[in-house]
């Protein structure tokens, strides 16, 4: 009988990483992530696999974020070397995801020794190196979609889109047990319908296990008409206020998003004569890659690119300017007015978003504007619950931007759109619910029960199940 234990992203969001056992003790790990909206030193630090890395025989993995991939490279240091099955788009994000993270981290992991040697402390060793991300590169074996690709004996992977963001699956496995044939099912991130370039999730037609992700169970997305009406409005005020607007970037998905809703206000001539910096080189090379992959997007989308004489997103906008150099992105302090930045992190946690906010927080003239969650114990976080004061760079800085978020941005699913996603697969399923902070989760599972009869489990860390 199939074992399944929970060793991430159990009644919380981050750190996507379930362990699948069968009968003839072959082990795979669906996906492998890191535990984010933390110190990523600190959290790598203490950071330790419940399981041996060089028993685990392949790990699949549902998507590139840095939640369901980032702990890839250590998994690879500490002796994993085994195959790591994704899609094509996955593949091609994640040297992205995984280069830039590593660089990330090797240059906070130098400042703080640099603080510890001051200290007389011991210095910190890596958790993993660039070199372990090569190699988990190298592991990589992609895969199309709707494609089933045998893995191990009986056992097949069959990638579905989850539409979430480029590349990005739902997973499923299907194996004989005993003679009779089973099929899990893990969501992945399902994607939000009304988000724009994905295309829709894929229906899934019969399982006997199903992990659903409930990142929003709890809520609902407000209306994308609205949002978009709401985004035109603030950035109308913000220029008549003569200010500049900050967008915290989540480099995949969510920029591209935005750069497109730009290019059709723009297209419709209702964007004011902004420049539009997109200020990360993360997010840049990713644009790029998006560009490269229009058959993987919407086709709907991809035609109003079209129509309008474009061929990419940054000539859809064209105000729009890539700033990759540091030198690029200094200059932008001297536009005083009339900026919109797009900036990483998405989360506020790191990056060049936050050398903008030293400069631009205090000027109530200016907006901040949100459009992706915000994990707890986050910088976003903490400035969307309305702090007054924040401590930077060895600095306090006064808030006094305008701030808003815009809830119909989210790439994942709100809670109507994961119970009808559910409900189109038959055969009565045992159901998981799993990536989604306890309350939304809990949430997710009364609204199941008490409105469709549909009995769900909420596991924590470390269980571990028969199916």
């Amino acid at each position: 009988m199939p074992n399944l234990t929970f060793h991430g992203a159990a009644r919380q969001v981050t750190g996507s990483c379930y362990l699948l056992e069968t009968h003839d003790n072959f082990r795979l790990l669906l996906d492998c992530g890191m535990h984010q909206g933390e110190d990523a030193v600190d959290v790598l630090q203490t950071e330790r696999f419940p399981f041996e890395p060089e028993t685990i025989d392949a790990v699949i993995l549902s998507h590139a974020h840095l939640d369901h991939s980032g702990l890839l490279p250590m998994l690879t240091r500490k002796g994993f070397k085994g195959p790591i099955y994704c899609t094509t788009g996955t593949r091609k994000l994640l040297p992205v995801m995984l280069r830039d993270s590593v660089s990330l981290y090797e240059s906070d992991l130098k400042r703080k020794n640099k603080q510890r040697m001051e200290r007389g402390e011991t210095l910190l060793e890596a958790a993993y190196t660039l070199e372990d991300v090569e190699t988990a590169l190298s592991l990589c074996q992609p895969g199309r979609y709707q494609e089933a690709l045998p893995i191990h004996k009986d056992l097949r992977l069959t990638f579905h889109d989850a539409g979430h963001i480029l590349g990005s699956s739902i997973v499923e496995l299907s194996f004989n047990e005993d003679g009779k044939s089973k099929t899990l099912v893990f969501s992945g991130d399902l994607g939000n319908k009304e988000s724009v370039l994905m295309k829709d999730p894929a229906l899934i037609r019969s399982a006997d296990l199903v992990m659903m992700e409930g990142t929003y169970g709890d809520r609902n997305h407000r209306d994308m008409n609205k949002t978009l009406e709401q985004f035109e409005q603030i950035l109308h005020e913000t220029w008549e206020a003569k200010g500049n607007v900050m967008i915290p970037a989540f480099a995949v998905g969510r920029t591209q998003e935005i750069l497109f809703h730009l290019g059709c206000l723009h297209h419709a001539g209702k964007l004011d004569p902004w420049q539009i910096f997109l200020d990360s080189p993360m997010a840049i090379e990713v644009t790029e890659i998006y560009d490269e992959c229009m058959q993987l997007l919407d086709p709907e989308d991809v035609k109003r690119l079209r129509i309008e004489g474009q061929n990419n997103l940054q000539s859809f906008l064209p105000q729009l300017e890539y700033t990759e150099s540091v030198e690029e992105s200094q200059a932008i302090n001297e536009v005083k007015s009339g900026a919109i930045i797009i900036a990483g992190s998405g989360m506020c946690t790191g990056g060049r978003i936050r050398h903008h906010f030293r400069y631009r927080l205090s000027d109530s003239r200016n907006t901040l504007i949100f459009t992706g969650y915000q994990a707890q114990g986050t910088l976003g976080r903490i400035l969307v619950n309305g702090v007054k004061k924040i401590r930077m760079f060895r600095e306090e800085i006064n808030v006094a931007v305008r701030i808003e978020t815009l809830g119909g941005f989210s790439a994942h699913a709100g809670q109507d759109e994961l119970i009808e996603w559910l409900r189109h697969i038959q055969g009565n399923p045992r159901v998981i619910l799993v990536h989604g902070e306890e309350d939304s989760l809990l949430k997710l599972a009364e609204k199941l029960r008490h409105s469709y009869q549909i009995d769900s489990e909420v596991p924590y860390l470390q269980d571990r199940i028969s199916f």
